[in-house]
């Protein structure tokens, strides 16, 4: 598959809305997006433009024939200038590898949350209905609950507090 082809098939929304990325790496990526599309649309308007030129046009315009033949030797010799790109190319592959990394550890983390939520879910399904429950389940599963019990009775308190800032107050008096 062609660079090209890859590129275009691209679902943006998807990889910004349902990957879970972190905030840096959405705008990493946005900001690489932006580059692109405008690297895509300067391309796209230079390639457009008129590329020859009409030296014989311009001999007949002007009367220093001299002139346009020395531009049109300096335009066939020219060369254009090449640049060395392997330190951006260093800094793109930095960044795909710091890209990929936070890739790995949300998948990870994604994963660890997937892995507790089915556990949570199966131990939703497995659950007993609430109204099957016994005293003695509630006891079992807290034991914290029944040494507050325990205590209130020693101590001769009968309301728990809150109860009637939340509920009202059941006596008539």
């Amino acid at each position: 598959m062609s660079v090209r082809s890859a590129a275009s098939k691209v679902d943006w929304t998807t990889v910004t809305t349902k990957l879970g990325l972190t905030q840096n790496t959405l705008s990493g990526l946005s900001a690489f997006r932006k580059r692109n599309t405008d690297a895509k649309d300067k391309i796209n308007q230079l390639e457009s433009q008129k590329q020859t030129v009409d030296f014989s046009q311009y001999r007949s315009v002007l009367k220093n024939q001299a002139i346009v033949d020395e531009i049109e030797k300096a335009y066939k010799s020219f060369k254009p200038a090449t640049y060395d790109v392997a330190g951006q190319i260093k800094a793109i592959e930095q960044f795909e590898a710091k890209a990929v990394e936070n890739a790995q550890t949300t998948a990870k983390t994604i994963d660890a949350e997937l892995s507790d939520l089915q556990a949570t879910l199966q131990n939703i399904e497995q659950a007993r209905p609430f109204e099957d429950l016994t005293v003695d389940d509630v006891m079992k599963a807290r034991p914290d609950i029944q040494k507050n019990v325990e205590t209130m009775v020693k101590k001769g308190r009968w309301v728990i507090p809150g109860y009637n800032d939340k509920f009202g107050s059941t006596v008539i008096m």
